[in-house]
């Protein structure tokens, strides 16, 4: 994986992939005061299009664009180009959904609210830290229960309605449960 190029900065083309209109506004002129060239789309089919336009270095892929899956934008990103760098930013975060993001190709995983210099920070990483320390105590219950959730969730490719019956519970039960923010550790 390449790190960021300061000597170049009109070559570092970067696809942000949001469907926060607002967010994408603002990451993107700091993200081009950084000296990116920033492409925003509000979905995934945007998105491909963009992508398959510009070939870009760089992708910041939020995980929840609408009703669809960011996942399935980091894997067609990675197929697209197998050195580009790719950010999953997410409100959403749950061990499920990094390990997948990881696993289809995405460079690093970052919860929002993420600033441009973290995303800098980010995009500087590019191996592991075999140093970082695991959480001092374990998750919550409704923790826990959350990350579940989010797992056979995944399971069954975002569908509500099946993980609903994989959970033996009502579907606007699980609606109401997802629709919040995950519990803090």
């Amino acid at each position: 994986m390449k790190q960021p190029d300061k000597q170049s900065p009109q070559t570092r083309k970067l696809l942000l992939v949001d469907d926060d209109e607002i967010f994408c506004l603002v990451l993107q002129k700091a993200l081009q005061k950084r000296g990116f060239e920033v492409h925003s789309a509000l979905s995934l089919q945007q998105a491909k299009q963009i992508a398959r336009r510009i070939l870009p270095d760089y992708a910041i892929v939020d995980l929840r664009i609408a009703q669809e899956s960011g996942l399935l934008m980091v894997e067609y990103l990675r197929h697209l180009h197998a050195d580009m760098y790719i950010l999953m930013l997410t409100g959403y975060a749950s061990i499920a959904t990094a390990v997948e993001a990881i696993k289809l190709g995405a460079t690093h995983y970052l919860t929002k609210p993420a600033d441009a210099d973290q995303i800098m920070a980010a995009f500087a990483r590019t191996q592991g830290d075999a140093a970082t320390q695991s959480a001092a105590s374990p998750p919550s219950a409704k923790r826990l229960e959350w990350e579940h959730l989010q797992r056979v969730l995944m399971e069954n490719n975002g569908n509500i309605s099946a993980t609903a019956r994989a959970l033996g519970m009502h579907r606007r039960t699980l609606q109401r449960k997802l629709g919040k923010r995950p519990v803090k550790e």
